[in-house]
């Protein structure tokens, strides 16, 4: 079988450099020629935590965005559809590689931010976010027709982070007592050194040195903990939204998300994810409530923070299917 073109090859290998629930990887790629087609792994799908996959399609929605990012690297045009056939609801994409198309500034500046975004679980600066940087991560999500909403501890939106805030503690704490949720978590948590997926015990980072405001998610260990830090009290929480909901939304959203990641990066910031509420159905639900009419699919905390180490991630050749 002869080798992918050194381009196509080179963009799919940004495609895996997407986030996703606990590094579980859960895209593949089935590539004819100039097609590639994404399908949802469903093998990878946390059926615990996320039993719908939603958060599964999240992920693959920014790995197609950096499929996408990665062909227009190349000054190639990109042509995606999404959700292309009702009848295969795994079939989450297509993209078709076009002719000669001119790469913008922006789209340069995005692709070379892939390699230095990281999630960070460690403390971040007591440092507010300025308004032009807010800006750009509003401006970031409208360009994938979605939308950001800015959530700070103070101010007019202080009474929705305070409600955030307690949805996180409650979905943690049912989290914490569930052993179905504790066995998904081991699973993916920590493992040997060579393992290419999954959380490492090193992306862990330290238990927070006293009450936050924000719970993180807290991570089997094997080992004892380091010593632990204080965090920031407050971090500006970045809500994506679509207007309406379903597959092909969940897809919108992802490629929403990961434009608004790597526009952070890019821009010096750093981010995480706060996840469980969107793993607990009581308080998923309630967090729907709280952003009606538009649709919620993920919270970032999002400031500034020290370099952080990548996660390990599959070979290309481990998820591909040639056609």
């Amino acid at each position: 079988m002869s080798p992918l073109a050194p381009e196509l090859s080179e963009a799919l290998g940004m495609a895996v450099r997407a986030p996703s629930p606990y590094n579980t990887q859960p895209w593949r790629f089935v590539v004819d020629e100039n097609r590639i087609d994404l399908y949802l792994d469903p093998e990878r799908v946390l059926h615990t935590s996320d039993p719908e996959g939603r958060q599964a399609r999240l992920s693959c929605g920014a790995a197609l965005f950096n499929l996408r990012l990665g062909i227009r690297a190349h000054g190639r045009a990109a042509l995606v559809e999404i959700a292309p056939d009702p009848g295969r609801p795994d079939l989450l994409a297509t993209v078709r590689i076009g002719g000669v198309q001119p790469k913008t500034i922006t789209e340069d500046r995005l692709a070379r931010a892939i390699e230095r975004r990281h999630t960070n679980r460690r403390p971040f600066l007591d440092r507010p976010v300025e308004l032009p940087l807010r800006s750009g991560l509003k401006a970031a999500a409208r360009a994938e027709n979605a939308l950001v909403e800015l959530v700070d501890a103070s101010g007019r939106t202080a009474p929705r982070y305070r409600i955030i805030a307690d949805l996180v503690r409650q979905a943690d704490t049912v989290q914490q007592n569930d052993p179905r949720y504790q066995w998904e978590s081991q699973r993916w948590s920590g493992g040997p050194s060579e393992r290419r997926d999954g959380v490492p015990a090193t992306a862990f980072g330290p238990e927070p040195d006293g009450d936050r405001v924000l719970k993180l998610r807290s991570f089997p260990r094997e080992t004892a903990p380091p010593p632990r830090r204080e965090f920031e009290q407050q971090p500006l929480l970045v809500a994506v939204l679509t207007y309406s909901r379903g597959i092909d939304a969940d897809v919108i959203a992802g490629m929403a998300m990961q434009r608004v990641l790597l526009t952070a990066s890019d821009l010096g910031l750093s981010s995480s994810f706060l996840t469980q509420p969107f793993e607990v159905p009581q308080t998923r639900a309630q967090l729907t409530e709280l952003f009606k009419p538009h649709e919620i699919h993920t919270l970032l905390r999002v400031g500034y923070g020290y370099p952080v180490a990548p996660t390990p991630r599959r070979a290309v050749d481990d998820v591909i299917v040639r056609s």
